[in-house]
């Protein structure tokens, strides 16, 4: 796992990396509301490559009907952090810097530190927001990253998306958030924070999986 240095912006919320908790769903961060869904995606390391490309590429992000602009890399220095085992003992980082990559359209691909703008609605309410990249996962078996609100969000918070290969060989994705109501109205009606999340879980599963078929 690797995370930015957070010298040029800051995210709006405290609990930076909490995603990974294990008890997120059970001890979430103060006054935010936890959520986490988890879909099998197929089997073997071709879906496992195939589904980490696609994340990698914001295929998760984009496929949820959200626009991506103002991509920016990380810039300086970055460090590698640790990532944690289910117990939450400290593991080695999961990978050495890499040359930056791009998709088709030139967009560069998902990194550690990276700020991006998405732009979109869920529900038909707004759902615009300046975000940075927390941390990404490179592993054998083991693809993702997390996302962070830095400002013009209606929640704070974060989410994380992980895709595993298992040693059964299913291929798991995994999508996990924690939202603190910010804009007025989401502070009035926490169910649309609940509602929100709902409906960006099911186009992320839809998104990744070519066997989600759920009806939306």
């Amino acid at each position: 796992m690797r995370r930015g240095t957070f010298k040029d912006d800051t995210v709006d919320y405290a609990a930076v990396g909490a995603t990974q908790a294990a008890d997120l769903m059970h001890f979430p961060p103060e006054r935010s509301i936890p959520a986490e869904e988890t879909l099998r995606i197929g089997s073997g390391e071709a879906r496992f490559q195939a589904a980490s490309e696609s994340l990698l590429s914001w295929g998760a992000v984009r496929g949820a009907g959200l626009r991506l602009s103002d991509v920016r890399p990380a810039s300086g220095p970055m460090y590698s952090g640790v990532s944690f085992d289910e117990e939450g003992n400290a593991l080695a980082p999961s990978r050495t810097e890499a040359d930056q990559r791009f998709d088709a359209d030139g967009t560069p691909f998902v990194g550690a530190g990276t700020n991006v703008h998405v732009r979109g609605r869920v529900g038909g309410l707004r759902a615009d927001a300046e975000l940075r990249v927390i941390f990404v996962v490179e592993e054998t078996r083991r693809v993702g990253f997390a996302l962070g609100t830095v400002g013009g969000s209606v929640v704070r918070g974060e989410e994380s998306f992980m895709v595993d290969w298992l040693p059964n060989d299913e291929v798991w994705f995994t999508v996990r958030a924690f939202d603190a109501p910010a804009a007025t109205t989401y502070r009035m009606l926490k169910g649309l924070v609940r509602r929100r999340r709902r409906q960006l879980f099911t186009r992320y599963l839809r998104a990744i999986s070519p066997l989600y078929t759920t009806p939306s």
